[in-house]
């Protein structure tokens, strides 16, 4: 197997099959990570090479057996995309504590799970690439994201310790900061008031995470801020 491998962490509808087929595209072996086994099903089928991994990536254990089964099946990963995210709308009154917990272990320790896991093997290279797509709630916390900044914000954290660490060794990490609500059918429905440039494409969140593997070394990026054109801020 001589094609690099891609780990994609969250692949759903959205921002998550547009990075499986992007990187698909791209000539990777595309390891798709879902708690949705029927879904990676289908994607699996409409990209050759490429395989879904059934994962609760809050679970370390999880993380460990796929991550397993993906370097016996597909090759050893030289990127990562975290891209699950766990969220909840509500003020920190009105949120179950629970749910702000849970949150936190997708999107945050999920992320720490499978750099972990992941990492060692680029850093031995001295090449490889983790990408985070989060979102605006990890600079801000508004009222009503109580129950889901404080993850983000944390993440970026994780996100910027390990690219301090692992960048001279090599490996490039990034965060995706996406101010902008993603064009899915669930938004579509929610801002059904709003025109299309209200919106970001999936398809456009995947090319720019590809874009920051491609970067040279002497010019790596860590926070890349996404907006469509038409966004205030």
């Amino acid at each position: 197997m001589t094609e690099p491998v891609c780990v994609i962490s969250g692949v759903g509808p959205g921002t998550g099959s547009a990075l499986a087929r992007r990187f698909a595209a791209g000539g990777y072996r595309v390891a798709m990570l879902a708690r949705n086994a029927q879904r990676l099903a289908e994607l699996e089928r409409q990209l050759p090479g490429s395989k879904g991994y059934a994962c609760d990536v809050s679970d370390a254990a999880q993380v460990e057996t796929v991550s397993e089964r993906i370097e016996r099946e597909l090759g050893v990963p030289t990127a990562l995309v975290h891209n699950a995210v766990g969220g909840v709308f509500g003020s920190f009154l009105e949120i179950d504590p629970a749910v702000l917990n849970r949150n936190f272990q997708v999107n945050t320790m999920g992320l720490l799970y499978l750099a972990r896991r992941l990492a060692p093997a680029m850093i031995r290279v001295g090449s490889g690439n983790i990408i985070v797509t989060g979102n605006t709630s990890a600079l801000r916390g508004k009222s009503s994201f109580a129950g889901f900044a404080p993850t983000k914000a944390a993440q970026r954290i994780l996100a910027e310790a390990m690219a301090r660490e692992l960048g001279p060794k090599g490996v490039h990490v990034a965060y995706i900061i996406i101010d902008a609500v993603i064009d899915v059918p669930w938004t579509r429905e929610r801002y059904k008031d709003k025109p299309d440039e209200f919106f970001i494409k999936p398809a456009a969140i995947a090319e720019e995470a590809w874009h920051l593997t491609r970067q040279d070394r002497s010019a790596w990026s860590f926070n890349v801020e996404l907006r469509p054109y038409g966004e205030t801020w």
